[in-house]
């Protein structure tokens, strides 16, 4: 028993959405002592998803929240310990890592870092009080809910422009709302768009506020549009900027801002970030840092899929097995 008289743990993971709670079913499993951490009753984007519906064997939609329940029952009904509190800061040079948390410190021979990517901090008025609600960050999940529906997508990223295309599939009618004057997306993606006839690109535009009453119904933007002017009387016309708000009404809201970023701040320097935010991995989940994985979004993989976060999080589960018992490769669990 350490000097805190708390337990010292083989593993501790850091965010209980999927891959952090697969990394607790995989560890607890392979019968390492095992702590979940979560500063929220249940973690992650997942746990506002108002529905899942395209999670393997989970053949009817069910809301997130309870996709999310399950799985951290499962970690739990496997061993895994739960503790619900802020994690304040980390030390991870030393052979026992420290978890700095509003319950006290605790130590373990391993760390996961699951705690997704749901940190920009900038939201804009009734952004947070309509997630789940109208207002989300992936299309692969919620597109099929908005059949017929009018929907804004915000943000000029290949990935906005992807999900506009895909929400087109299912929505009446896609409002791009772009914070650049042109799309600056490649020739393919701007073909794409330009070939849309339900997207409507709104450019130069700026959202300040998302209002609604149960779910989302409208949306402020602001910013400034080119208009035909004249400098002097009878001269030739040349193009100005002119103020512009707007109230847009629609059933949903994309949000695919540079401020969506992982939750890595409570790291302070303790592990080597890349600019935007994310933690560099090799393909077991490992960091620069021995005997420090991470998984899920805080990655800034590819794909922000429920099922995607939880297979780095058996990875990194499987591949800290393996630094905790001194192997010299990776033990299956089944």
């Amino acid at each position: 028993m350490p000097e805190n008289d708390k337990p010292i743990y083989d593993v501790i993971i850091i965010g209980a959405g999927p891959a952090g709670c697969a990394a607790a079913i995989y560890a607890a499993r392979a019968r390492l002592k095992t702590l979940l951490i979560d500063r929220a009753k249940l973690g992650g984007s997942l746990a506002v998803a108002p529905q899942v519906a395209n999670y393997p064997g989970v053949p009817k939609p069910l809301p997130g929240a309870e996709l999310a329940r399950i799985m951290k029952q499962q970690a739990i009904d496997f061993g895994a310990e739960y503790l619900q509190a802020p994690v304040m800061g980390v030390d991870l040079d030393r052979e026992l890592k420290q978890v700095y948390t509003t319950d006290g410190v605790l130590q373990g021979k391993a760390v996961i870092i699951a705690t997704g990517a749901m940190g920009r901090g900038a939201r804009v008025p009734g952004e947070e009080q309509f997630v789940g609600r109208g207002v989300s960050y992936c299309a692969t999940c919620d597109a099929a809910f908005f059949q017929d529906a009018v929907v804004a997508v915000v943000g000029g990223s290949e990935e906005a422009v992807d999900d506009a295309l895909r929400l087109a599939r299912f929505a009446r009618r896609v409002l791009l709302v772009l914070p650049t004057a042109t799309l600056t997306v490649g020739d393919e993606a701007r073909r794409a768009v330009e070939a849309e006839a339900k997207i409507e690109l709104l450019p130069g535009r700026r959202l300040v506020e998302i209002r609604g009453s149960e779910q989302v119904n409208e949306i402020v933007i602001t910013g400034t549009v080119p208009i035909e002017s004249s400098a002097v009387p009878n001269g030739p016309p040349h193009r100005a900027l002119s103020p512009l708000q707007e109230t847009l009404a629609v059933d949903g809201v994309f949000i695919y801002l540079a401020g969506n970023k992982p939750v890595t701040d409570f790291l302070q320097g303790a592990l080597e970030v890349t600019e935007s935010g994310c933690i560099r991995t090799d393909r077991l989940m490992a960091t620069a840092a021995p005997g420090v994985f991470a998984a899920g979004d805080v990655r800034c993989s590819d794909f922000r899929q429920a099922i995607t976060s939880a297979a780095d999080g058996a990875i990194a589960a499987m591949s800290a097995d393996r630094y905790v018992n001194r192997r010299e490769s990776l033990r299956p669990s089944r």
